[in-house]
């Protein structure tokens, strides 16, 4: 069972396997952490992009980290929060869950992952770390080690209240 943690910090600083990208559908980039790390990524990484042909919500893909000290980013798109009866619980769970499949694919050892759809997307923060933590701590991976990122000191509580 890999070694599960929460911390503050710049995810585009961290010199792990794989950072997740919370991404929008196009996957070419926007606001939040998915424009912070195609900045820090660099140019590379729009033009790899584009010839994946997006992402469908709940899924995800991987480019390689390019300028990042990641080797690789996953990208996956998290659901618009709407209230929970359309299906996003089981969206951003499988956001995870797609993740870390990735994540093995690459054959990674450690995996940093942000709140996805908790920014623009507008998902409650306490909801998406309780998926979060869920998803992470029940999927089946070779990762030995995933970190759950945050931007802020709530968010961070959030989860550190979860992992106690």
């Amino acid at each position: 069972m890999p070694v599960l943690r929460a911390m503050q910090g710049d995810i585009t600083t961290l010199g792990v396997d794989v950072i997740v990208n919370a991404a929008h559908t196009s996957l070419l980039g926007g606001g939040g952490i998915d424009g912070a790390i195609h900045r820090a990524a660099g140019p590379q990484l729009l033009e790899f992009c584009r010839t994946l042909g997006g992402c469908e919500t709940g899924q995800a893909k991987t480019t390689p980290g390019f300028d990042l000290p990641a080797r690789w980013v996953v990208h996956t798109v998290g659901p618009v929060w709407g209230g929970g009866a359309a299906g996003e619980p089981e969206q951003l769970a499988s956001c995870y869950r797609e993740s870390l499949a990735r994540a093995d694919e690459v054959e990674a050892a450690t995996i940093v992952f942000p709140a996805i759809s908790t920014g623009i997307y507008g998902y409650p923060a306490d909801l998406a770390a309780a998926i979060a933590v869920d998803a992470v701590r029940s999927a089946t991976t070779s990762v030995d080690e995933i970190i759950l990122i945050c931007f802020d000191e709530a968010t961070l509580s959030i989860y550190r209240d979860l992992l106690a």
